[in-house]
């Protein structure tokens, strides 16, 4: 798969931008943490200002072992300060393909498991693709709909696959994508054998939101733990836009912050220009200077 020069990309960029573009300041922000643990506290602390700055917020969700300790700090702060999720609504990613939503590797099971059960959540804001549904187009495009009528996703939570994928938007992935049923790479099968106990128990297709749905948010945190991840963080952040990676997409959208361990930052270039710049953004007390519209 050939890259794409940004000089070039302006057809794709209005497939992923959404009418809140704005002119303004944009960031890309890098910051790097000593372990999960720290990762999990700063990704959670960004999701809280934006639940506590906007009460009625709409939050795009991941699944999959990254978000799994920031998931259980916001849990934390509901119990122990108060931090409400009654008018909050959520948007999951992605669906496996076949899986009713209570088995237990079903994404619906994973998040009121890791979150939803813990919280003050209203059910009725709690949007996760159906995969079992009977007319899949049909769902794409009614998820996509719905989304629309939420005002959008204010805040998207992702991770990273170790191809570089988000969502389940594996490589090759149109740039411009919508939700829609994708099938699962080999290694993304592989990645998620841990979690089936068997490898030929992992469903071939997923229902996921689309490139271009996640680029519509108005903010991004991408999150990185462990060595597995270097190389496709490497090539998000450092590496030319492509659909073979399809997180570097990222690199075009105006406000995104990627919380990644110092294992999964071992491989960055400017690892310490990175460091440098979130040590002086501290310094000049904007640790949330991203939310600023």
């Amino acid at each position: 798969m050939a890259t794409m020069d940004p000089k070039n990309f302006s057809r794709e960029i209005k497939c992923c931008s959404g009418p809140r573009r704005q002119a303004g300041r944009s960031e890309l922000r890098v910051i790097i943490c000593r372990d999960y643990e720290e990762l999990s506290r700063r990704s959670a602390s960004i999701i809280a200002s934006m639940i506590r700055r906007k009460p009625n917020c709409v939050l795009g969700l991941a699944t999959g072992s990254t978000p799994i300790g920031t998931y259980k700090e916001l849990i934390r702060m509901h119990k122990e300060e108060g931090l409400d999720f009654s008018k909050v609504t959520t948007f999951n990613l992605d669906e496996y393909l076949g899986l009713p939503p209570d088995h237990p590797q079903s994404y619906h099971y994973f998040m009121w498991r890791n979150l939803f059960d813990h919280v003050n959540v209203d059910p009725s804001r709690v949007h996760i693709p159906n995969g079992l549904a009977k007319n899949l187009e049909k769902e794409g495009q009614a998820y996509e709909k719905t989304i629309k009528d939420a005002g959008g996703i204010d805040l998207q939570l992702l991770g990273l696959g170790r191809d570089g994928h988000i969502g389940f938007n594996e490589p090759s992935s149109s740039l411009g994508s919508r939700t829609r049923v994708k099938t699962l790479a080999r290694e993304t099968i592989r990645d998620n054998a841990r979690f089936f106990g068997r490898e030929e128990d992992v469903p071939r297709f997923a229902l996921t939101m689309g490139v271009g749905t996640i680029m519509d948010a108005r903010f991004i945190l991408l999150l990185a733990s462990g060595a597995s991840k270097s190389q496709p963080l490497r090539a998000t952040i450092e590496g030319p836009i492509s659909a073979e990676c399809t997180a570097s997409v990222l690199q075009l959208h105006p406000r995104v912050t990627i919380i990644a361990d110092e294992e999964a930052a071992s491989r960055l270039k400017r690892r310490e220009y990175y460091k440098y710049v979130e040590q002086k953004a501290q310094e000049l007390g904007q640790d949330m200077f991203w939310f600023h519209m």
